[in-house]
């Protein structure tokens, strides 16, 4: 299951970022927003790189952008490997996406909390973060259901509906054909 979550999850978590770029193009054209260059100066600041004031390398903006949206993807693939799946997930998804950056960005000082900022800001922040999590989490669910249910799945079919002490299932029967988690 890692194996594929790992794959899968790249290329689900590289898709949501190209989608989410689009829309931001799309966004800023509409709105006149500038290009930002946190995720520059968030990458500068992990790996020591040294700082320069006004506009970033473009290069180290799209490595720590898509390098993110990649790595991320990551885990929403193992959360459909598991039977994470759907726009519930993808909204749960959201959230990890959003907090993900900003522990990021407030631990390295390139960013406050989201509380202090102007709210058409975070708006658009969320907007695009959903964008990147929905589209990531559409990928990496089409993947993931091509190699049947997950073992969550499985186990909320074996008792259908809410209900408690179902508990879990057996071994041999959570993973399905060919086994293995």
């Amino acid at each position: 299951m890692l194996k594929r979550a790992l794959w899968q999850g790249l290329l689900a978590g590289t898709a949501g970022g190209i989608v989410m770029t689009c829309g931001e193009k799309i966004e800023q054209a509409v709105t006149g927003r500038p290009d930002s260059h946190v995720p520059a100066r968030v990458l500068q600041r992990l790996t020591g790189l040294p700082e320069r004031p006004g506009r970033q390398p473009l290069p180290v903006n799209w490595a720590m952008h898509y390098g993110q949206a990649a790595v991320l993807g990551v885990l929403r693939s193992v959360m459909a490997q598991a039977g994470l799946r759907g726009p519930l997930a993808s909204a749960k998804f959201t959230v990890v996406r959003l907090v993900n950056d900003q522990i990021l960005e407030n631990a390295t000082g390139v960013g406050a909390p989201p509380g202090t900022w102007p709210r058409r800001e975070l708006a658009v922040d969320l907007l695009h973060k959903a964008v990147y999590a929905f589209t990531a989490g559409a990928v990496a669910d089409a993947l993931a259901d091509r190699g049947g249910p997950g073992p969550g799945q499985r186990h909320a079919a074996a008792r259908p509906g809410r209900r408690a002490g179902s508990g879990p299932l057996a071994r041999e029967h959570a993973y399905g054909p060919g086994g293995g988690g």
